[in-house]
């Protein structure tokens, strides 16, 4: 065994080569495999979906905010690995009774490159980690820049929520040279009223596939709020952390040209 301090500054003690790993978090999941860490992961949440044609074979315990705890326990983990945001305080504790839950909290591009090799760390896969971190790290280092462009990047309808403060996609949002107009509103995910959108008259905005499937039909709903706001649909799985950065940079790139071309034609 050895002593790790997860993202949550707290000592834990895992084991030195972690033979049983169980991911509650899909993000997590997903970099697990990009380490070549697959051999020793034997279980996910229903939400890890990637990589297709390869996560299917692990069973799934549930959802990330309602883990089944004896399905887990069934599996005989000796890791587990969780975020924050995704699991809750609840789901850590019981988990803890089982084996060491190494807690990560991803709010900034920053986290997330600790996040990738954090992984690599716990997993013994660290030389692999630090490689995609490398290389997710210039790729962002390269993406192209917008200027006084003020967004709302909506997550849910009915209330209509967006992404607040403190969190990663806001994060993305100004490292591409975007202000969110919701970071001065309280809470992570403030909800918007017709009004509070109106006045806060954002320049463009981002409508997301995930957790709320946004379509063309919900464009047209906000435009008859804010008429003269042009609106685009994005994809939500791009905004996730991990080792996502890397297919989600040139997604980047064609998303700032999108909002350049919107912004030249309005």
């Amino acid at each position: 065994m050895r002593t790790f301090t997860d993202q949550l500054n707290r000592e834990l003690q895992i084991p030195d080569f972690p033979k049983r790993i169980v991911s509650i978090c899909p993000a997590i999941t997903e970099t697990l495999f990009a380490l070549d860490a697959t051999e020793h992961i034997v279980g996910r949440t229903k939400f890890c979906i990637f990589p297709k044609g390869e996560v299917e074979r692990l069973p799934h315990v549930g959802g990330t905010k309602d883990v089944n705890i004896d399905q887990v326990r069934a599996l005989k983990p000796d890791l587990i690995l969780a975020e924050k945001e995704e699991n809750t305080k609840e789901t850590v504790e019981a988990l803890s009774t089982i084996a060491p839950v190494v807690v990560m909290e991803v709010q900034t591009i920053d986290d997330s490159y600790r996040l990738i090799q954090d992984l690599g760390e716990v997993t013994g896969h660290l030389e692999q980690a630090e490689t995609i971190a490398k290389d997710a790290k210039l790729a962002f280092e390269r993406l192209p820049k917008l200027q006084n462009s003020r967004v709302l990047y909506f997550i849910w309808r009915k209330p209509y929520m967006v992404v607040g403060n403190t969190t990663y996609i806001q994060s993305v949002l100004e490292h591409l040279g975007l202000e969110n107009a919701a970071k001065h509103l309280e809470g992570r995910y403030p909800d918007l009223t017709p009004e509070l959108l109106k006045e806060l008259a954002p320049d463009a905005i981002l409508l997301s596939s995930e957790p709320f499937p946004f379509s063309e039909k919900h464009q047209k709903e906000l435009a008859t709020i804010l008429p003269d706001t042009p609106s685009l649909l994005v994809d939500g799985e791009m905004f996730w952390y991990g080792s996502k950065m890397l297919e989600a940079s040139p997604y980047y790139a064609l998303l700032v040209d999108q909002l350049r071309e919107v912004a030249r034609t309005e």
